[in-house]
């Protein structure tokens, strides 16, 4: 296949790659995953706790029924929670993010090296770029949904709550409602840049096989003395 084709087809791909490093880093550092508010209801007051947050960091206001509001509080997310099933499982869900950088990391590496190079017959080719960009995938879908089931079920909102408020038992929460952010969504933009790499380097296998095909026509329909002499 032409190298000028095959360097353009590859780059693009490395360029779809690089996007996903960088939104994956853009997920891992914002604190905007989620905006969880907290009904209270004790008999000395009404309101709510709303706390926004991300992996590691986020912040938390006080609202009450008759106005008044205490001033925001930063928090460490990790630094926040005690030794707990939904600390845990938050540690996971960051271990298969930083899994999920480090194969787009590897998937960039090769669809760089692709595009100087032709390893189309080894792990260093095609099909690494396919290896690491299904795990890049596979490994933020998985977080996705371990962050989705720590908040629904296993109350990672309620227990921050409890933690940074703690005259507010959790018997005096009276329901959660959660709105996921930004940086939550990001991580479907990870995938969809991980189909669009492989997508990519389908169609150049496809066309390279194509080219192969149209090369060796000539020779095929040849006349027979022809090729003898």
């Amino acid at each position: 296949m032409p190298t000028a084709t095959k360097r353009w087809m590859f780059l693009t791909s490395f360029v779809t790659s690089l996007g996903a490093l960088i939104v994956i880093c853009s997920i891992l550092t914002t604190q905007e995953w989620i905006r969880s508010t907290v009904a209270i209801s004790d008999t000395s007051s009404n309101g709510s706790v709303i706390i926004t947050y991300g992996l590691f960091r986020g912040k938390s206001i006080q609202e009450l029924n008759h106005g008044l509001a205490e001033s925001d509080k930063n928090f460490e997310v990790l630094g926040t929670l005690n030794s707990s099933s939904p600390k845990t499982l938050h540690l996971v869900v960051i271990l298969f993010l930083v899994l999920s950088l480090f194969t787009s990391l590897l998937s960039s590496v090769f669809t760089f090296y692709n595009s100087f190079s032709n390893p189309y017959q080894t792990f260093l080719g095609p099909m690494g770029v396919y290896t690491w960009n299904g795990l890049s995938a596979s490994f933020i879908f998985i977080s996705m949904v371990l962050f989705v089931g720590n908040t629904q079920s296993n109350h990672l909102s309620e227990e921050l709550a409890q933690r940074l408020y703690p005259l507010y038992p959790a018997v005096t929460h009276q329901g959660t409602s959660h709105s996921y952010g930004y940086s939550f969504w990001l991580t479907l933009l990870v995938i969809l840049l991980n189909i669009v790499t492989a997508v990519i380097i389908t169609i150049f296998q496809k066309a390279r096989k194509q080219w192969k095909q149209e090369q060796k026509k000539p020779m095929e329909y040849a006349p027979r003395d022809g090729i003898l002499f």
